[in-house]
């Protein structure tokens, strides 16, 4: 009996030790954390989606409440104006979760470019979401509020070929991006006022 105390015991204080050591660390290299993610993971879709402007994207970021998340907003400027913001959206993919990156130009409420980000999906089929440019393009141009569906569902976009599931998660993940957008559109207004030269 004692030496199950003892083991009970220094199982809990190994497991507060490891707790307050990871805690420590997120909280001490969360800057650090976010950047690498910004640079390696975000950083390729929000530049290609920013093609053309005239500014850095990525340094020009700003938050904004949205409830209880803290949501990041990148700032592009074309022809001289701040006009066009991209922000994260996420759905539910074959694999697992799903990330995009969701451009809009505000003026317009058009979408600018939808680029994937993050994905478990299957080679070969629904990783082709990433790597295959006519698939996001399809969103190019189209209104930002949405929703948005696959052709099957009656909505307007081509579902990829032998990646159903993974074609409804971007649709998904572009929605629900877009809704933040339409919710959040009069504070990114006032916000991107202070990206103006």
């Amino acid at each position: 009996m004692r030496e199950m105390i003892t083991m009970v015991l220094v199982l809990s204080v190994m497991s507060l030790a490891s707790g307050g050591l990871l805690s420590f660390l997120n909280n001490n290299y969360k800057e650090s954390i976010e950047i690498n993610e910004l640079d390696f993971v975000k950083g390729p879709a929000i530049k290609s989606i920013f093609d053309g402007s005239t500014n850095n994207p990525i340094a020009d970021r700003f938050k904004i409440m949205d409830g209880d998340i803290e949501r990041t907003f990148f700032v592009g400027k074309f022809n001289g104006k701040a006009n066009t913001v991209a922000l994260e959206g996420v759905g539910k993919g074959y694999g697992g979760e799903f990330g995009i990156i969701f451009a809009v130009n505000v003026e317009e409420d058009k979408i600018v470019g939808v680029e994937v980000t993050t994905h478990s999906e299957t080679p070969g089929f629904g990783a082709n979401a990433k790597d295959d440019p006519t698939f996001v393009a399809q969103f190019k141009g189209l209104s930002a509020v949405g929703p948005f569906k696959i052709s099957n569902d009656g909505g307007q976009i081509n579902a990829m070929s032998g990646a159903t599931i993974t074609s409804k998660a971007v649709c998904d993940a572009t929605s629900e991006a877009g809704q933040t957008y339409t919710q959040l559109k009069p504070q990114l207004e006032e916000k991107l006022k202070e990206f103006v030269q």
